[in-house]
């Protein structure tokens, strides 16, 4: 009785050494959560005195194997490899802060994944950061003696930020005061030495994607950026209902750190004045800032209480002077001081002032924030974000259903219509509507696929029978969309493919 309460694990023989510990940490709790349940059976004729032990909190490592979000591997410890499941979700949170950055004025770039060594003396990094990052060399002596005897460096490192890269794009051009705020987007996978007891599944890897932002901007503007980006994270985090969030304010730290106190106290000030003015409640991490500046941190919960840092606002005056980044602009000494002036005297003295730099990240890591997101909706996912947003589900397997189920299915892709003229007309103009649909041909029982389908946490169930096929229409069962808002759920309905794809995508376009 006892083994056959116990769950089911679905391990294989190519599963890592930590996975197998993990195994015997997590099947000690559910069998002490069985054998408590078989205690209370066979105590029916009295009452427990004792409270039942409470299932443990959702772990976002083995929802994501249940679901098959990702997997990772002995051959590259810290990087998680994203299934098609997991993808899914991935390009949603980018595509979703992609239409932000239309909305606070951000230019995505792309920028190089490994720069020389220079690089990072320059910036700091290999001064203050050297033992968090990695180091690339050639390993053949013939490329190595080729470098010497060219005068090229052979030592590289893998960035594990973007704020040089974008560095360098600012001053590949001449800028002027109207040029600014200048606001840099990158997705570029970003790399960091941790260490290998610090790896925890999406929380804590070596290679992971930040949503990274920089902001240059006139010393007068720095108060008005941090409040929009401020807001974006507001909106973005409603949108995710992950839950209430902290602000913290991370200060100087005690070694350590670039350029002088009255840089530091100027920054941190403006941080604070920018915090005060968004309404809501904040604490001090003292000597918890960043190297290069002062900083403001997200800090959200997982399903156990730890606390997880997110978002990021910081503020950095050194990076500019270390890049010698200059803007042109009258009224010199009080654009310096952060002041704007209309005195034809002030404003007939121009010069080249120096922007100030705002890193900013809205998610952070986006697996970190995966890791919360899974364990917080549990397999129950808001349609825009599902992974299986959709099952087409056949009745029989006669001809006529199967075929009219790929033909849904690719009207419901956006891959096909149901005119062909049009679709040899528009070739390869056509537009996929980006939802997930999936298909069960299988000559089961429908019963059996339907609850199969509801356990995987399809949030759409789409049956195709012979009526279907007669009025060219498909029979939905949207219940296993979860309710938002109180807003009730839309039960059984039959629809056109058409229709379908219109109350898809517009669940999807009002992140519901």
């Amino acid at each position: 009785m006892l083994f056959l309460r116990a769950p089911r694990w679905r391990w294989t023989s190519q599963q890592v050494v930590t996975r197998q510990i993990r195994i015997r940490q997590h099947r000690q709790p559910r069998l002490n959560l069985n054998q408590g349940r078989l205690q209370q059976c066979s105590s029916c004729a009295r009452p427990s005195e004792s409270t039942p032990p409470k299932p443990p909190a959702a772990d976002h490592r083995d929802l994501g194997l249940h679901q098959e979000l990702f997997t990772t591997s002995i051959y590259s410890p810290g990087s998680p490899i994203f299934l098609p499941n997991g993808a899914r979700i991935f390009n949603r949170l980018v595509q979703f802060l992609r239409k932000q950055y239309v909305r606070y004025g951000f230019q995505e770039v792309i920028t190089p994944t490994i720069y020389k060594k220079a690089l990072w003396a320059k910036s700091g990094h290999l001064e203050n950061y050297a033992d968090d990052m990695y180091t690339v060399t050639s390993s053949s002596p013939s490329r190595a003696a080729d470098s010497q005897e060219t005068g090229e460096e052979n030592e590289y490192g893998l960035k594990p930020m973007n704020c040089p890269g974008h560095c360098l794009i600012f001053a590949s051009q001449t800028r002027s005061y109207r040029d600014l705020p200048i606001r840099y987007a990158d997705f570029s996978p970003l790399h960091r030495n941790e260490i290998s007891g610090a790896l925890s599944g999406l929380t804590r890897v070596r290679r992971f994607h930040q949503d990274d932002g920089h902001i240059f901007c006139r010393p007068a503007q720095i108060e008005d950026e941090i409040r929009k980006t401020l807001d974006f994270i507001r909106v973005t985090y409603g949108v995710l209902r992950l839950g209430p969030y902290r602000l913290a304010l991370s200060t100087r730290p005690t070694e350590n750190y670039m350029g002088s106190l009255e840089d530091w106290d100027q920054a941190e000030s403006s941080l604070k004045r920018a915090l005060d003015a968004c309404g809501q409640e904040w604490t001090v991490n003292e000597g918890d800032g960043a190297f290069y500046g002062p900083k403001i941190d997200v800090v959200l919960s997982d399903s156990e209480g730890k606390e997880h840092q997110t978002a990021t606002i910081q503020l950095d005056f050194q990076l500019p002077k270390r890049f010698e980044l200059e803007y042109q602009t009258p009224a010199l000494e009080a654009e310096q001081r952060g002041e704007t002036t209309t005195d034809p005297d002030q404003l007939a003295i121009s010069g080249l002032a120096r922007p100030v730099l705002i890193h900013r990240a809205v998610l952070g890591s986006v697996e970190r924030v995966m890791a919360l997101l899974i364990e917080h909706y549990n397999g129950k996912w808001p349609f825009w974000l599902n992974p299986r947003q959709g099952i087409i589900l056949t009745v029989n397997d006669t001809e006529p259903v199967l075929k009219w189920a790929r033909n849904t299915q690719n009207v419901l892709l956006g891959i096909q219509t149901r005119d062909a003229a049009i679709d040899a007309a528009d070739g390869l103009t056509s537009s996929p509507t980006g939802l997930a649909v999936d298909v069960d041909f299988s000559a089961r029982s429908l019963p059996l696929k339907v609850r199969e389908a509801k356990t995987k946490g399809y949030g759409m169930i789409i049956v195709i029978g012979a009526k279907n096929v007669a009025k060219e229409s498909v029979t939905v069962d949207a219940t296993g969309i979860p309710a938002v808002d109180d807003k009730p759920v839309p039960k059984s309905a039959e629809m056109t493919p058409e229709e379908l794809v219109h109350f898809m995508q517009s669940k999807v376009n009002a992140y519901a």
